[in-house]
């Protein structure tokens, strides 16, 4: 990532000191001690107090940990739904079948991919309406058999290209916030890394919100932000802040429910501990979702939206 540029130069030099034999050079291995030092005290500086706009880098990643990934360490049984039986079968949305814990689920994801060729492929996790015509496949049978729906949030947003209009893209995602409102079973809602619009709105509505601590959720990305209100989008980072779309803002404002701490410098950085924070995140919350009653779900569901955006103005 760009900030991490100077961290990543001594990393590089420290790496080339190693390579040379340094067993009759006391100096060289002092130099080498102290490089070591100097970097681990320049990271721990760098990610001491991340700005927005770091984290929101930090949730674009290409190593941070896919819905993919998550999926098959969290998971077991796995078998995934293709189609929507409308148009076709979108690569960007995950949905499938699947266990935890012993709990039979439904998981619904975005889904990029890791390299640029199943980024293209999968349309680099922007879906086209029959990505979310699947979802919502996904959606009706936990409903129809009493699964929990398990989600996890990473896009940029809904693929805005004019043949996903002509296929009714508003329409598809309207049609899934609807059948989410009315599910009569838990949903679980992670935010994994990217949280862009009515892309990630679409599965991204539940009963627990659940972010990782560099993941963001927001009505817009900070470059689409800063391109509507200055007609540039190079300021994304002056947005970035005001969008308050951080875990953090998130939890302040009452959107979310818990944090997942990541290891300094992303997810992708201790991958192990990660999986462990959303496993046991998804363990709690389910624990306490599955024995209500519908009923009880459908209100407490009903009460969360009705509290978005109250506010009080000081006198």
């Amino acid at each position: 990532m760009p900030f991490e540029r100077p961290v990543a130069e001594l990393e590089a030099k420290l790496e080339s000191l190693r390579r040379l034999d340094h067993g009759d050079n006391p100096a060289l291995h002092q130099e080498i001690e102290e490089l070591a030092a100097e970097i681990v005290h320049l990271r721990d500086g760098l990610y001491a107090d991340p700005t927005p706009w770091m984290r929101v880098q930090i949730s674009r990643h290409p190593d941070r940990p896919k819905t993919q990934d998550y999926v098959a360490t969290l998971f077991t049984d796995v078998i995934e739904l293709h189609g929507d039986r409308a148009y076709g079968d979108d690569e960007a949305m995950l949905t499938a079948l699947a266990t935890f814990d012993s709990r039979r689920c439904v998981v619904l994801g975005h889904r990029k991919g890791s390299n640029t060729k199943e980024n293209v492929r999968r349309n680099f996790g922007s879906p086209h309406p029959e990505g979310f015509r699947k979802a919502m496949r996904g959606m009706l049978l936990a409903d129809r058999f009493g699964l929990p729906v398990v989600s996890f949030l990473d896009t940029q947003g809904a693929y805005p290209g004019i043949e996903a209009e002509e296929r009714g893209q508003a329409w598809a995602i309207a049609e899934c916030l609807a059948t989410l409102s009315a599910l009569r079973v838990p949903i679980v809602v992670f935010g994994i890394g990217e949280g862009g619009s009515g892309g990630a709105l679409a599965i991204g509505f539940g009963d627990r919100l659940v972010m990782l601590e560099n993941a963001y959720y927001s009505v817009v990305t900070p470059e689409g932000c800063a391109s509507i209100l200055y007609k540039d989008a190079e300021r994304a980072e002056d947005v970035a802040g005001c969008l308050r779309m951080n875990a953090g803002d998130l939890i302040d404002l009452g959107i979310a429910d818990e944090v997942v701490a990541e290891p300094p410098g992303g997810a992708q950085r201790d991958t192990t501990l990660v999986y462990a924070g959303v496993g046991e995140a998804l363990r709690r919350a389910l624990a306490d979702l599955c024995p209500r009653d519908p009923a009880e779900l459908l209100a407490a569901r009903y009460e969360r939206i009705r509290r978005l955006g109250v506010f009080e103005e000081p006198s």
